[in-house]
């Protein structure tokens, strides 16, 4: 038995080695397609990316057709050599930029097509293709680029590009000269929009002739078209929104309150989507990343971080509710201002006497909320109890965090706690007046745009909020249940009424009372955020930010909205006319404020930036 086992064993390891040859030699070719193989050449065929549509159906992106030529080293003419000169003159381009395509092709693989003259026009496709016979190893790829039918969103769309190294050894998908999404929901939705490539295996003889599909084409696929997608944004709110932004900086985002759809995402200064498309991509992209003035590709609705200013005292309102330390009959006086510390004064505009809730918030007190949120802090035992506490309540808010929305940008913006405050005065001895700035957002407190309308969308609703997001629908694919999800404040429901009671009449008796609209019952709060950078090394002054948030209608709101003008000075001077402008053309479609409409269409701030430019001093009579 001894005797047979070994020789059995050996027998049976040999039968199933040349088993597993001939499955992988004969059977399976896989392996041979798959490979850098002199008889196999592999073309690639590429779909064209989905549509992409606004919550309206109006369509917003398509594609126009592009032709990239391709070289693959290893099949150039080695014996005759390539005429570098004919080619040169054919493509428009230097000899010099030749050799330096065609060694990084011979980097990338010789056996392998790789990118040689990207996104051709028709015309150069046509005379090149007329003489492609002469040039052997090279050949053209047709692809799709986009064609914006909107000079508009460029923030929202992003923008494809060609996939370098890194992401091909990431992304094995991918192979040189690819194009990939980036920012927008060109990237975060780059999954469903490329679609999927095809693929041919064609036979070559001895001689590297095409003698026909590999294996009769059992091995070939046809490209998938890329799904197409639906925005939650919608396509003329957008464009009235960077209208209205004409000459200014800063950021506007419209909610729908019931869904947490984005209904317009707008950044100032932009630019036109189509600028990033085809070859003159790179040369534009390079200059506005260049420009570190105006900051066309700086997406400030998602990541600029501004003190909140006035909009913040509502929050401080409800949280004094919520801990029960006012009530919406609490009565503070105001002496136009807020004394604390040691001789410490936070003036305040309203117009002094003795304020309540509701008279607070649509005179915009800095006294009262001042007492709010020290009353807030003091209930504890010890102030960082206190503070937890009401950094707690900010973050059931979405603030000091990613929202979680589905646009690649993001910040958190900032809510202190405990522990920030334990860094900040390591030896103690803070107290919740060392901090009161906090209470009428300054201080260091910062906020996003998006978080400020979401804040907004939330008080709307009475005290829940859903995930902003941008997607609506996705062709034959359900959205991310993150979107469709509840969540809930720390704040009752019972104390947002009165807050809301209070932002309505900020219209009728307070601070917005000049940028009303007739028939849309309008509850906002306006805001003035002071401004400081530094100038030379020396903190310098600027003029105040304009904020204002604002929903309507009062009853059943179907919009939220926040509005940033950077240097805009008060609240209802530019952020305030452009939030009811924006409210209007959505709800009624149509304006009726056109002295409002019209300043704001031909009106900027030029002159502002470019005193901010100079380090020229900032003037209080401004």
């Amino acid at each position: 038995m001894r005797k047979i086992l070994l020789p059995t064993l050996i027998i049976a390891a040999t039968v199933l080695i040349v088993a597993r040859l001939f499955y992988l030699q004969i059977l399976d070719d896989s392996y041979i397609k798959k490979s850098e193989n002199n008889a196999i050449k592999i073309v690639y065929e590429y779909p064209e990316r989905g549509y992409i549509y606004d919550r309206n159906g109006e369509l917003l992106v398509a594609n126009q057709p592009s032709y990239d030529i391709m070289v693959t080293p290893g099949e150039m003419d080695k014996e005759n050599g390539t005429d570098t000169l004919q080619v040169c003159r054919l493509l428009n381009v230097s000899k010099e930029y030749f050799i330096e395509r065609i060694q990084k092709a011979k980097t990338y693989s010789p056996k392998l097509p790789s990118i040689f003259l990207p996104q051709l026009s028709k015309r150069e496709f046509a005379a090149f293709q007329e003489q492609i016979r002469r040039f052997k190893g090279f050949s053209i790829v047709k692809r799709s680029l986009r064609d914006y039918q909107v000079n508009v969103g460029a923030n929202v769309f992003g923008y494809i590009a060609q996939v370098n190294d890194a992401i091909i050894k990431k992304h094995p998908y991918y192979k040189s000269g690819d194009l990939i999404g980036k920012q927008g929901v060109e990237e975060m939705y780059e999954e469903y929009l490329r679609g999927i490539k095809g693929v041919k295996y064609i036979q070559k003889d001895r001689d590297n002739r095409e003698i026909g599909s590999f294996k009769d084409g059992i091995y070939d696929t046809i490209a998938v078209q890329g799904q197409d997608i639906t925005l939650t944004l919608d396509r003329e709110l957008q464009k009235y929104g960077e209208a209205l932004m004409f000459e200014k900086r800063g950021g506007i985002v419209a909610l729908e309150p019931k869904t947490g759809e984005i209904l317009a995402l707008v950044t100032a200064p932009s630019y036109d989507p189509a600028l990033l498309v085809g070859r003159e991509r790179s040369k534009n992209y390079t200059a506005m990343y260049k420009d570190t003035i105006a900051m066309p590709l700086f997406d400030r609705g998602l990541l600029a971080e501004y003190p909140p200013g006035s909009p913040f005292k509502i929050l401080s309102g409800l949280i004094g509710l919520q801990e029960e330390v006012i009530d919406e009959n609490s009565t503070f006086p105001c002496h136009h201002g807020f004394s604390y510390g040691r001789g410490a004064f936070m003036k305040c505009h309203c117009p002094g006497g003795n304020i309540q809730l509701h008279n607070g918030i649509y005179k915009s007190c800095n006294a009262y909320f001042a007492n709010a949120f020290k009353l807030s802090i003091d209930k504890y035992p010890k102030p960082q109890f206190g503070v937890d506490a009401w950094s707690n309540h900010l973050r059931s808010f979405g603030l000091g965090d990613f929202l979680g929305y589905d646009l690649p940008p993001g910040r958190k913006g900032h809510i202190p706690t405990s522990k920030f405050y334990k860094r900040f005065y390591p030896n103690g001895g803070w107290r919740s007046s060392t901090i009161i700035s906090n209470s009428i957002g300054q201080g260091e407190i910062s906020m996003t745009p998006i978080q400020l309308a979401n804040m907004m969308a939330t008080v709307a609703n009475e005290g829940y909020y859903y995930t902003p997001h941008i997607i609506k629908k996705i062709e034959g694919k359900p959205i991310d249940k993150k979107f469709t999800t509840r969540h809930y404040t720390t704040i009752d429901k019972q104390y947002f009424k009165p807050v809301i009671d209070g932002l309505f009449d900020v219209y009728n008796l307070g601070t917005a009372r000049g940028v009303r609209v007739e028939g849309i019952e309008i509850c906002g709060k306006t805001g003035t955020a002071e401004n400081f950078t530094k100038i030379n090394g020396v903190r310098t002054q600027l003029t105040d930010h304009s904020i204002f948030v604002a929903f309507a209608p009062r009853h059943d709101p179907k919009i939220a909205i926040a509005v940033f003008v950077e240097n805009g000075y008060w609240g209802a001077r530019w952020a305030g006319p452009i939030a009811s402008l924006m409210i209007e053309k959505y709800l009624k479609g149509k304006i009726t404020r056109t002295d409002l409409e019209t300043k704001m269409l031909t009106q900027g701030l030029k002159e502002e930036y470019a005193k901010a430019v100079s380090g020229q001093p900032f003037s209080i009579n401004n």
